[in-house]
């Protein structure tokens, strides 16, 4: 049977029903994850104005610049979703991606608050590799 809801970037789902609900529909996400979802999408798709509009008033940029020109966003890997109080979570993430035929990779574990009712990106640290 034929699909014609692509699958999400974030890799959940179905775009209509994942992250298009949130950054199509202004649906509002339920948790610091799934917020962290429809940002990643929003990155692929260069939706800035649902980055801005997710970015907690106290660290938010006043503007983000465009894609690279040839930026591939390649997968997203969840590796954990933390409460870290009633309004408050970390998500550890990492965002595969290529450009100039170089892969990358951002391992970040993100800060996420809860205010009206509605989650923001507050800030986030890098996690470096390890030494081998």
């Amino acid at each position: 049977m034929p699909h014609d809801d692509p699958l999400c970037p974030c890799g959940l789902g179905p775009y209509a029903r994942c992250c298009g609900a949130y950054l199509d529909q202004g649906l509002a996400p339920p948790d610091a994850e799934a917020l962290m979802r429809s940002r990643y999408t929003a990155y692929v798709l260069d939706r800035r104005e649902h980055l801005l509009a997710t970015w907690h008033a106290s660290t938010r940029p006043a503007a983000i610049e465009p894609t690279e020109p040839g930026l591939r966003w390649l997968g997203l890997e969840v590796r954990a979703h933390r409460p870290t109080g009633a309004d408050a979570a970390t998500v550890e993430f990492v965002a595969r991606s290529k450009l100039g035929g170089r892969a990358q990779r951002l391992h970040e574990v993100s800060r996420f608050v809860r205010e009206g009712g509605k989650w923001y990106y507050v800030d986030g640290r890098v996690e470096r590799p390890r030494g081998r």
